[in-house]
């Protein structure tokens, strides 16, 4: 009578730090199997997913943060062949009444991909759409830095002697900034008003360079993939 060994499937969970991830393995039926610290470098992935295997074959890996820390890990093990599932982080107020633990964290992640709790998508870090997801997050950086200039430069039209405030008040913003930053400073006797307008030109000409930005994403976002 032949013995057929069985090879008992693995199931991983990561918590997902900038610097070291905490990878949690655990059996079919959520027995611990083992907790384990990895560098977040390729070399660490490696070491993490070769980690993972040497319990048995892994059938998914639930890891956190996978559009953020876990991005780097979440690509390498899908690379691998490796099913990566997103898992939510604890419930903080949990996380406070039981104490913080990144083993406990990776331990859950496991248990909830085991469970299937855990089922949603790992983010896609690569491709066209991630590409487009990057210039749209330094577009909307690059607007956020512009409403707050031209905020700023308003102030500081408002507070500014009287015929520069009669020189750019009550303008729109377009006409704002053309004008603002085309004003000559030349020092003379009265420093504060000159430090005035150089405040308001370079404010000015922030905003031109920024739209100058926000025009080139814009166009670049329009290139075939």
């Amino acid at each position: 009578m032949s013995i057929v060994e069985v090879t008992r499937s693995v199931v991983g969970g990561v918590d997902t730090h900038l610097d070291v991830h905490v990878a949690a393995a655990v059996d079919p039926v959520g027995g611990l199997l083992g907790v384990e610290s990895f560098p977040t470098t390729p070399a660490g992935y490696h070491e993490l997913s070769s980690w993972l295997s040497s319990f048995g074959p892994v059938e998914r890996v639930g890891v956190e943060g996978t559009g953020s820390y876990g991005a780097g890990l979440a690509r390498h093990l899908s690379a691998s062949g490796i099913v990566v599932v997103e898992v939510d982080r604890p419930n903080r107020q949990a996380r406070r009444r039981n104490g913080k633990s990144d083993e406990l964290d990776a331990i859950e992640a496991a248990r909830a991909a085991l469970s299937g709790r855990a089922t949603g998508a790992a983010k896609s870090a690569s491709g066209n759409f991630e590409a487009l997801r990057m210039l749209l997050v330094a577009k909307c950086s690059a607007r956020s830095i512009r409403i707050k200039t031209i905020g700023q430069l308003r102030h500081l039209v408002i507070t500014a002697p009287d015929d520069l405030r009669d020189r750019l008040g009550g303008l729109t913003t377009k006409a704002l900034i053309r004008q603002a930053a085309a004003l000559r400073r030349r020092p003379g006797s009265d420093p504060m008003g000159h430090a005035i307008k150089t405040a308001i030109v370079t404010l000015a000409r922030r905003v031109q360079a920024i739209n100058t930005e926000i025009a080139a994403r814009e166009i670049y976002q329009q290139l075939p993939g």
